[in-house]
């Protein structure tokens, strides 16, 4: 079964909502560079709204450690997503369950930053450009996701209720992510496109 994981939360209604139609994790964005970042208490506020076994990601980009401490102290994130430069190293100081974007803009180049990461609970393959933050809606080629690593893979780019079927046959992920392919201003969550986007990917695995 293919997991779905519902990012860029910036409404508690709109991440209850995700949770009550089975979403299996939900994201808050703290990097100072997304348009849809939230204050840490704001994003304490999604997080404590959720119920049991839907895990809560705070995603981080390029954030000094004195900031990362204070996500995982205030928000308290059951995992943590890096979208920068960070290393493995410095993504693991913190003793925290991590999620490593990695830049799949760069196409079949990108595939070597796949190995870097051996501490990352899994590779988050999105469509964005080196040096870019997420939600950009941008796809990539999914035949290039690798089915030889043993960290579990998750889809994000561009994914939307019309083609996260497809890509999910292409490629085969262990999740999926989405934001801007469920929302009808950035950060603002569609109920309609919500719905229909878990139901598609039930509905093919």
């Amino acid at each position: 079964m293919t997991r779905i994981k519902c990012c860029g939360m910036t409404r508690v209604e709109d991440a209850r909502l995700a949770a009550q139609l089975g979403t299996d994790a939900i994201g808050v964005v703290m990097t100072s560079r997304s348009k849809r970042r939230v204050s840490l208490e704001h994003a304490r506020s999604i997080v404590d709204a959720m119920p049991p076994f839907v895990t809560t990601v705070a995603l981080c980009m390029d954030d000094d450690a004195d900031f990362v401490r204070a996500v995982i102290e205030t928000v308290r994130p059951a995992m943590l997503q890096f979208h920068g430069m960070e290393s493995d190293p410095w993504c693991a100081q913190f003793g925290q369950p991590y999620l490593k974007a990695i830049a799949m803009g760069e196409g079949a180049a990108a595939l070597a930053q796949l190995r870097a990461f051996p501490r990352a609970a899994g590779l988050l393959l999105d469509g964005h450009g080196l040096g870019e933050a997420g939600g950009t809606g941008k796809t990539f080629d999914w035949s290039l996701m690798p089915r030889d690593l043993t960290q579990p893979l998750i889809l994000a780019g561009g994914l939307t209720p019309a083609n996260v079927q497809m890509a999910i046959r292409t490629a085969n992920p262990w999740a999926v992510d989405v934001s801007s392919g469920i929302e009808s201003a950035p950060g603002i969550k569609d109920p309609v496109k919500l719905r229909d986007f878990i139901a598609a990917v039930r509905a093919v695995s």
